[in-house]
């Protein structure tokens, strides 16, 4: 991560679009000091304030927005299409490479904060060290640590393994006393070979103790949950955050059910759906540009065909959870690493969550504001605001009436330094 530097910048877009909602705005500029945000709003009102020998940085048809924000990555995974049994054959300091490789991947696509949402042993705490030391660039790092799960579950290649009440305990205070910005539990089966994602793996009473201890040392918690009874005692026991959201039955058929959506609604929790996993959008996005050249072949056609009725069904039970007015509290999220999900493309989420009813600019809130918010970062970065980190990105384009706007990154600030 960029230091914090005592030159001054004067950043002037195309547009300004702060992260708080409504149309980008023309004519305005951004005043850097001290690597945060000293000054926004009309041109001739910053430059006031600006000392003579400032650096001026003209960014001519981009819009400026807050740097995004991902709510979901496993930074050691590659994201190649191997699976499991492959990847996590890798030794630790690998591992720690492919962390950095992706780090860098990440903050060249505008993202500029992450949560690292579970890594084996210790490799989560190294890369964060390993950015405040310097020694590596990339976002600004929310670490999990290891994700808590119980014997032979999801992720149990990570070794927290934990069942029962006071195991979970010590494994939240283990954590913690190793560096966990938040606690990450795995309380539904997964891709883990062995374990059922429709079925849940944790008691509420469980869930409730790792919750408590949580909370005694300031810590936000995120639950796996692709099962729905699983996302239902997540609810029961104060989760602060639900990963995937995907309603699954034990049968792994996902099925809306009204009354877990009024639940979600009612208990305030906040959801990150990671969308792009199960709709294997990478794929899609292949293909359909192999289509645009007319390069694809009838099976290809098929293939794209049955990928896209997917992912309809995902994007349709989304659509449904928002009828119940759970807009505001969507975290986008890419799971990058895991499979084939590569790094550097928080833009395909987006994407999805205008495909579910989402517009494009409430697509850039939820993937600055809101996922500020829902990590307990809001006060630090997620708007263009005066006395905030200068974490910026720019897109070619206004990303908040056109979504294609978010693929097209011009340039990246952390902390006030452009670092592309």
């Amino acid at each position: 991560m960029a230091e914090s530097n005592s030159r001054t910048v004067l950043i002037r877009p195309g547009l300004v679009a702060d992260g708080l909602g409504g149309s980008a705005r023309a004519g305005e500029s951004v005043f850097v000091r001290n690597g945060r945000i000293a000054a926004v709003g009309p041109a001739e009102a910053v430059a006031t304030e600006v000392p003579p020998g400032t650096e001026a940085v003209d960014l001519p048809g981009c819009c400026l927005t807050p740097g995004l924000i991902d709510g979901h990555t496993h930074l050691s995974l590659p994201g190649d299409g191997r699976p499991y049994r492959e990847t996590f054959g890798e030794s630790d300091e690998t591992m720690a490479l492919i962390g950095a490789m992706n780090l860098r991947r990440h903050l060249d696509a505008g993202i500029t904060t992450l949560r690292e949402h579970g890594a084996r042993n210790r490799v989560g705490f190294t890369l964060k060290e390993g950015l405040r030391q310097g020694y590596i660039p990339g976002p600004r790092m929310l670490v999990s640590g290891r994700p808590i799960t119980c014997i032979g579950g999801h992720f149990h290649m990570c070794n927290e393994i934990a069942d029962g009440e006071e195991e979970i305990r010590r494994s939240v205070r283990r954590l913690v006393h190793e560096g966990a910005d938040y606690i990450k539990v795995m309380a539904s089966g997964g891709g883990t070979a062995g374990t059922i994602p429709g079925l849940a793996t944790y008691s509420t009473r469980e869930l409730r103790a790792l919750v408590g201890e949580a909370r005694q040392f300031h810590r936000l918690t995120a639950a796996h949950c692709r099962a729905k009874e699983s996302m239902v005692r997540a609810v029961e026991a104060g989760i602060d955050l639900i990963e995937h959201v995907e309603f699954l039955d034990p049968d792994h058929q996902m099925r809306f059910d009204p009354k877990v959506a009024e639940m979600l609604a009612e208990s305030g929790v906040w959801l990150s759906p990671t969308l792009q996993a199960w709709t294997n959008y990478p794929s899609m996005v292949q293909l359909r540009r192999r289509r645009e050249q007319g390069a694809l072949g009838a099976r290809e056609e098929a293939r794209l065909a049955h990928l896209e009725q997917r992912a309809e069904k995902r994007i349709d039970l989304m659509r449904r959870m928002l009828d119940y007015c759970l807009k505001e509290r969507i975290v986008p999220g890419t799971d990058s690493g895991v499979g084939g999900l590569e790094f550097g493309h928080l833009d395909y989420d987006l994407q999805l969550l205008v495909a579910c009813g989402f517009t494009p600019g409430e697509a850039l809130v939820s993937a600055t504001r809101t996922s500020a918010e829902a990590a307990g970062i809001a006060d630090e970065v997620g708007t263009i605001e005066a006395g905030k980190a200068a974490d910026l990105a720019a897109f070619g384009g206004d990303p908040t009436e056109d979504v294609a706007a978010f693929s097209d990154v011009r340039a990246v600030f952390q902390a006030g330094v452009r670092v592309r």
